[in-house]
C-alpha cells in the first residue's frame, strides 16, 4: 500500500525540481525528504526519481505516480472539506423517522426549525411505528428515530441505541360528542365496560396498553374495531361506533365530532423517546436535531 503522505512529498519534489526546495516548502529537512522518497520507491517497487543528473527528473513510474497522486490528493482534500462541513452542519444529511402522531405535530415543527438553522444539511423524514423503526435504526437506515412506549408496556433495553425522553402524555378517553359522559370533566375507565372499543392491530404497545388499562379497571374490553390509524379511530368514535384511548399529540387536530375526557384515577401514560446510535457514532446533525426536538416537546408540554 502506497503511503499518501509520501506521495504528497513526491509531488512537491516534482514541482520544485529538488529535494532542498521541496523540503523548504514542506518545512522538513532535506534528509527527511530524501528518506521519504526512498521509502516510497521501496513501496512502489520502482525508481521514481533519476538522481544522476544535475536536476532531479521523474522516471516514467514517477511520472505515472505523480499523476495518480494529484487525483488522490484532490479527492482527499475534498473529503476533508466535506467532513469539516458536516462537523460544522454546513453539509451532510440527517435521516429521521417518526411515528405518525409525533410526525404530524412536534416533528414537523422541529424539521422546520432545523432547516432554518442548518439549510445546507439534507434532511429526510420517514414514517414508521416503533416495531419497524427501531430495527431500522439499529441497521443504520436512520440517524434518529422518534418512538413511544407506555409505562405499563415499556420498551426493552437496547445496548445498541441511546434514548432521550422527550415527552410524557396522559392518555385520554375519546367519546362521541353526544355520549352521556362526554361533558364530564373526568371519567372512570370502569364506566366504559359495556362500550365497544377500537384498538390497534399490533400485539405490542397501543393494543396491549388499552387491554391492560381496561383489565386494571376491572373488565375485558369488547373489541369491535381494529386499526393502527388514529384517524380511523377518531372517525369511528365521532360516528358513535366505538370509544378509544388517544394520546394528547393527536388532540391538536381532533375530529369535530369527538370529545376527549380525562381518565381518573391512574390514566395510562405514553412516553415519547428519541433514539439514536451511541454518542460516538452519532452525527453532529443528529445531535442538533435532538436539542431542537427537546425544545419543541417542552413547548408542547407547556401549552397543553
Amino acid at each position: 500500500m502506497l503511503d499518501v503522505k509520501r506521495m504528497r512529498i513526491l509531488r512537491e519534489v516534482a514541482e520544485h525540481g529538488s529535494f532542498s526546495a521541496a523540503a523548504d516548502s514542506l518545512h522538513l529537512t532535506q534528509s527527511a525528504v530524501s528518506q521519504q522518497i526512498a521509502a516510497l520507491e521501496r513501496e512502489a517497487g520502482a525508481q521514481l526519481i533519476d538522481r544522476n543528473r544535475g536536476n532531479l527528473r521523474l522516471t516514467d513510474p514517477g511520472e505515472a505516480l505523480v499523476c495518480h497522486a494529484d487525483a488522490v490528493l484532490a479527492r482527499l482534500d475534498e473529503a476533508e472539506r466535506e467532513l469539516r462541513e458536516i462537523a460544522g452542519l454546513r453539509g451532510g444529511r440527517l435521516r429521521l423517522v417518526s411515528f405518525p402522531t409525533a410526525g404530524a405535530t412536534v416533528v414537523i415543527r422541529a424539521v422546520a426549525a432545523f432547516r432554518d438553522a442548518h439549510p445546507e444539511v439534507d434532511i429526510q423524514l420517514a414514517e414508521a411505528e416503533p416495531e419497524t423503526s427501531i430495527p431500522q435504526l439499529r441497521a443504520g437506515q436512520h440517524d434518529l428515530a422518534l418512538v413511544y412506549d407506555y409505562e405499563s408496556v415499556p420498551l426493552p433495553e437496547d445496548r445498541d441505541v441511546e434514548r432521550l425522553l422527550l415527552l410524557e402524555e396522559r392518555m385520554q378517553l375519546a367519546l362521541p360528542k353526544g355520549h352521556p359522559l362526554a361533558g364530564q370533566g373526568q371519567v372512570k375507565l370502569s364506566e366504559m365496560a359495556e362500550e365497544t372499543w377500537v384498538i390497534g392491530t399490533c400485539t405490542a404497545t397501543c393494543r396491549d396498553n388499552v387491554k391492560l388499562a381496561c383489565r386494571n379497571a376491572g373488565f375485558e374490553p369488547r373489541i369491535g374495531f381494529e386499526s393502527d390509524d388514529y384517524q380511523v379511530h377518531q372517525s369511528l368514535v365521532a360516528a358513535g361506533l366505538a370509544v378509544s384511548l388517544v394520546p394528547e399529540l393527536l388532540l391538536t387536530g381532533r375530529h369535530a365530532g369527538l370529545a376527549a375526557v380525562d381518565i381518573e384515577p391512574d390514566a395510562p401514560v405514553r412516553r415519547v423517546w428519541a433514539l439514536t446510535r451511541p454518542a460516538e457514532a452519532r452525527s453532529p446533525a443528529a445531535g442538533a436535531m435532538l436539542e431542537i426536538l427537546a425544545a419543541e416537546c417542552e413547548r408542547f408540554a407547556a401549552a397543553r
